[in-house]
């Protein structure tokens, strides 16, 4: 079985990969991170992936954050998708959240580690990725809200 980790390269993501690599260590799973990169530049820009003056490249965000994973996780699995645009009316947390269901059913995931503040509470805002992810009833997850 496969423990996923979407990845922004924000503390608590780091702090999600973290907890899932030491679970792995006690019961031999792989663990696979998944960095979603949107194809949106102001998406980039507010996450601190490229400053203003950079070219918007998904591959190079990519690269980026696989270098980040590759120092917290050596042994992990780094992964990325450019999610599609399915719907003018879905947001990019929506193209996210679907590209994180999507991977984690193709690779059977037995356990999403999330970083979010947000996740599992009564009221989820809308750019939190963690509440959407954590419905899908496939696989458990763990929430990390504490980097």
């Amino acid at each position: 079985m496969t423990l996923l980790v979407p990845y922004d390269g924000s503390d608590l993501s780091e702090a999600a990969l973290e907890r899932a690599t030491e679970f792995a260590g006690y019961t031999d799973e792989n663990v696979l991170v998944l960095a979603v990169v949107p194809d949106e530049p102001d998406y980039a820009l507010e996450r601190g992936w490229l400053s203003a003056d950079d070219p918007f490249d998904p591959e190079t965000i990519a690269d980026r954050l696989r270098d980040r994973v590759a120092e917290v996780a050596p042994d992990a699995e780094f992964r990325y998708e450019v999610p599609e645009a399915v719907s003018e009316m879905a947001s990019v947390t929506t193209d996210v959240v679907r590209t994180i269901r999507s991977v984690a059913n193709e690779v059977e995931a037995s356990i999403v580690f999330i970083g979010s503040e947000n996740a599992g509470r009564v009221s989820s805002p809308v750019s939190s990725v963690g509440a959407p992810v954590s419905e899908d009833p496939q696989y458990d997850v763990h929430i990390v809200r504490h980097a």
